[in-house]
């Protein structure tokens, strides 16, 4: 069981469940100036949360209280994310039993993951796995999962789960896509357009020793899938390409500049042992890190990619 000094911590405010059926599209379309100012009043009620205020104690992954499941319910709804703590000793399989509990079921796998799933996130010191970001102690840009995927298999919902953490670093930082928009919205409706475009930002192919792996693909930053916005996005600075547009390069330069505002509404957490995310694939960036010495202490963690949102299977 979980230590009882660890109590759920209660919400702002009441959220509804989040429901098996469609979102509403209409606070997104640009068309629809009253359902967007009715929808942002809502959402920034909400903001500026603090990192403990998104965090929920799960005594047993497989089996989550009724109270436990509302209150990871409730933060995604209205943050499209929380943070889970558990035993320490947590394994993947109980990780990915939580996940069922909130519809995650169909797994994106992208290279590098396991039969069950599951991707495990270590630093590589050989093999395929050494040639990506990822399986290094680098720090990680900004950006969604899967973004390279192809337009119907958008990653929708992530986890994240620490089985070891690092000796020091490897610091999570979050932010809620919905708040990006209503920034860039804000300050300029023709930068959402413009990143609502199909044909802005596109990631080269993928080539490994002179084998393609991965077709380039091109689509836009925000989209709307089932009633919901999507984000899809990277900061990398290299293998990327973004359409050679007065309007596209300003609103690309006026969303870096929100993304990487110090005083913007972000979410730091160093996740530890037992500790993990589930989100709406929300935009996230990992600090360097330093592993602990020995083949079997470094830091791991478990990631599972969904094509499903969060949602209350019940």
């Amino acid at each position: 069981m979980v230590s009882t000094e660890h109590t759920l911590i209660a919400s702002s405010q009441s959220a509804p469940s989040l429901g098996k059926g469609e979102g509403n599209a209409a606070p997104f379309d640009l068309r629809n100036p009253g359902a967007y100012e009715n929808w942002r009043r809502q959402k920034l009620e909400n903001f500026p949360v603090a990192p403990e205020s998104i965090v929920v104690p799960v005594a047993d992954c497989r089996a989550p209280s009724a109270e436990e499941r509302q209150a990871i319910l409730d933060r995604c709804q209205k943050f499209n994310m929380a943070i889970y703590v558990s035993e320490a000793d947590a394994t993947k399989e109980d990780a990915l039993a939580l996940a069922q509990h909130f519809g995650l079921v169909r797994f994106d796998r992208p290279l590098c993951t396991g039969e069950d799933g599951i991707t495990e996130i270590s630093v590589a010191g050989s093999g395929r796995r050494e040639a990506y970001i990822p399986y290094t102690d680098k720090p990680l840009s900004w950006h969604t999962d899967g973004y390279y995927n192809t337009p119907s298999g958008q990653v929708r919902g992530l986890q994240l789960h620490c089985r070891r953490d690092a000796e020091e670093g490897g610091v999570s930082e979050l932010i809620d896509p919905e708040i990006v928009y209503i920034r860039l919205r804000d300050e300029n409706p023709d930068f959402i357009a413009a990143l609502m475009q199909e044909d802005i930002l596109c990631i080269p192919e993928n080539i490994e020793n002179g084998v393609k792996v991965r077709d380039a693909q091109t689509g836009p930053v925000f989209s709307i899938i089932g009633g919901w916005l999507h984000m899809r996005f990277t900061d990398r600075k290299r293998h990327i390409v973004w359409k050679d547009d007065a309007l596209v390069l300003a609103a690309r330069d006026a969303l870096k500049s929100i993304i990487d505002d110090p005083g913007e509404a972000k979410i730091q957490w160093r996740l530890s042992a037992g500790q993990g995310l589930i989100c709406n694939n929300v935009l996230h960036r990992r600090s360097g890190f330093n592993d602990h010495p020995g083949a079997d202490s470094g830091r791991l963690i478990y990631r599972a990619r969904f094509m499903d949102r969060v949602t209350d299977s019940k």
